[in-house]
This record gives structure tokens, sequence and C-alpha cells, in this order.
């Protein structure tokens, strides 16, 4: 028992002085520093996120400018970007045009439909974002565009964007001189609301009667549409991005015409007296149309019924031309000659 205890105590005295030892360990001075290793080979320099990004967010406030006026604009205004169903999405909404361009919408298919619709902006008509580079204002849209209701095409220039949706919409029982007689079941029988491409070039409308020919306009402006309705305006009210051709400024913005009108003052007398007899020649043909009973007095829609080719062409023509909304501007050797020879025809 004694031996026991012996051990015992030798075992944690020796215990103690172990930890006692430890407690008094003390960290040494550090060595020598060691030699720098080699340098590693210097990385490339990656490419400036936002090097691009000043073609249009400089600080000359153009970009603030043309948002302002695509606000002010009809394409932002107008509302239509609600028709998002089928063939009238794709000029009606921003992502039915782009997705015709592309392939990934079928207007034609059932139940076409385009989702949380946007108005024509400037996705529609530019490549934006998609290199970060000057190349992302490209437009969508370029070469000669097939007008329907023909089998020609016309080549508008940086036009032919605005030019692929302002035209008329495909007529199916299109009037022929000399064809059948026409039967029409609706209140539609045009070539609908935007047929300027048409007025343009006198492509696609009834073509009746002798003398017809287009005036300087539809052979001499490169870009057409863009050349009067985007030139440089007045503020939020005209050209640009606006569009308008009028503002309550100045009245009609000549910019975009001076360069072969040089006469301001002779150039608004001009305008004048056209539009004045554009508007007699759609009131005389108008009352023709309602003494045919193809349409009614205080109203453009079209009647049931069957008609002479004559006449469902000059409704053709004389909702074109009223729906063109320039009142003869556009093209206007063609558009008063057509109402003259469309009255004629129907007496």
């Amino acid at each position: 028992m004694k031996m026991l205890n012996r051990l015992s105590w030798m075992v944690g005295l020796t215990l103690v002085a172990g930890m006692s030892l430890m407690s008094c360990t003390k960290e040494g001075p550090a060595g020598l520093a060691g030699k720098d290793g080699k340098d590693g080979e210097d990385g490339i320099d990656g490419q400036d996120g936002t090097a691009t990004c000043i073609t249009c967010h400089d600080n000359t406030q153009a970009l603030s400018a043309r948002t302002m006026q695509w606000e002010n604009s009809f394409h932002a205004t107008g509302g239509a970007f609600n028709r998002n169903t089928g063939e009238c999405a794709v000029c009606h909404t921003s992502q039915g045009y782009r997705g015709k361009l592309a392939g990934t919408y079928d207007p034609l298919a059932t139940g076409a439909k385009i989702d949380n619709p946007n108005p024509p902006n400037c996705y529609t008509c530019h490549d934006i974002h998609e290199t970060y580079t000057p190349a992302d204002l490209a437009l969508t849209m370029s070469g000669a565009v097939a007008l329907y209701n023909s089998t020609e095409s016309f080549d508008f220039g940086k036009g032919s964007q605005c030019a692929s949706c302002h035209q008329g919409r495909t007529i199916s029982n299109f009037p022929v001189i000399g064809g059948p007689d026409i039967t029409i079941t609706n209140t539609r029988y045009s070539v609908h609301h935007g047929p300027q491409a048409n007025t343009i070039t006198g492509i696609g409308l009834f073509n009746i009667g002798e003398g017809l020919s287009n005036s300087l306009h539809t052979t001499m402006i490169t870009d057409q549409c863009v050349t009067c309705h985007m030139a440089p305006g007045t503020g939020a009210e005209s050209g640009g991005h606006t569009m308008w051709m009028r503002n309550a400024s100045n009245g009609l913005n000549t910019a975009g015409c001076i360069s072969c009108h040089t006469d301001a003052a002779a150039l608004a007398a001009d305008v004048t007296a056209l539009q004045t007899q554009v508007t007699d020649l759609l009131t005389e043909l108008k009352a023709k149309l309602d003494a045919k009973g193809i349409t009614a007095p205080g109203s453009d829609n079209s009647l049931s019924g069957t008609y002479p080719p004559v006449v469902a062409g000059a409704l053709v023509n004389y909702r074109a031309i009223s729906e063109d909304k320039s009142k003869g501007v556009h093209n206007p050797t063609y558009i008063v000659k057509l109402l003259q020879n469309s009255i004629a025809a129907i007496e």
C-alpha cells in the first residue's frame, strides 16, 4: 500500500513539474527573411465595360432629347400596342415587330399573342444593347419593302423602317378594272389606317384612269419619311423622334424641306393650296360613294353589299388618301390625279 501511494505521489510530482516547464516556454526570435520569389507574369488588361456607353450616354443631353421627343410621339401615346394578337401585333407592338423580323413570332399561328406588349420604341427600330458598340444604333430593317396588294417593292432608304409598317393591309378581294363585282361583308373594307407607303409610291392602290405619275417627292428623296418627319424640329412638339410635322410654336416644320423648297413663304402657300384642293376632292368623292350606297353620309365605314369594281376601288382610294393624313403632301401629283380619276370613274 505504501509503495502504491509513493508511486502515485511521484507521478503527480512529475506532471506538475512538466506543466511548470511548459508555462515558462517562450517563442524564440524570428529567423532571417527568406529570399523573394520570382514575379509572376503580368496579365492582359480587360476591356473597359463602359467605354462604348458614351456613344449614347454622353454629356450632350442628346439621348434625353430623343427620349423626350419619343414620349410625345404617337408611337408612345397612341395606345394601339394593346392590339397584341395575330397580325396586328407585328406593327402595333415592339416585341411583335422584332419577333417577325427574327422569325420567333408567327402572326398566323393559332393563338399568336404578345404578352406584356410594348409600344414601338428604341428597341423596335435600333439594335439597342446587343453588342454595346456604335453598331447598336443600326436600324433593324433596311432595303426594299414589299408592298401589299401588289407584286412590287420599293426602297425607301432609311424610311424603309417606317414603310414596313406604314402601308395598307392586304385586301383579299381587291378590285380589278373590268373584273368581277366586289362583295363587301364588313365595315372595314380598305387598306387600313397607315397607307403612307402606298400613297408615296403610287403602289397598292386602285390605279384607275390615265395620267397617273409620281411627284418628285417619290423620286428625289433618298430616305423618304425620315428626311422630313425626323428633321430638327421644335423641342418635343415636332421633328426628331416625335415625327410630327406641325407644332404649336412655329406651325409647319420645314427643316427637311428647305434644301429643295428654299422659299419658305412660297412653300407654306403651296401646302395650303394643295391641302385645300385635296380636301375638296375627298369631299366630292365621298358624296359619290354615298350616292352609290357603299358608304353613308357622316361615316367612312363601308356598307355590306355587292358593288362594281370601280366603286369598290374608289372607296379604297378614298379611305387610303384620307388615312394618309398628309392631304396630298406625300405625293401631290399622284394623289390629286387619282382622286380626280376616281371621281370620274363612278359618275
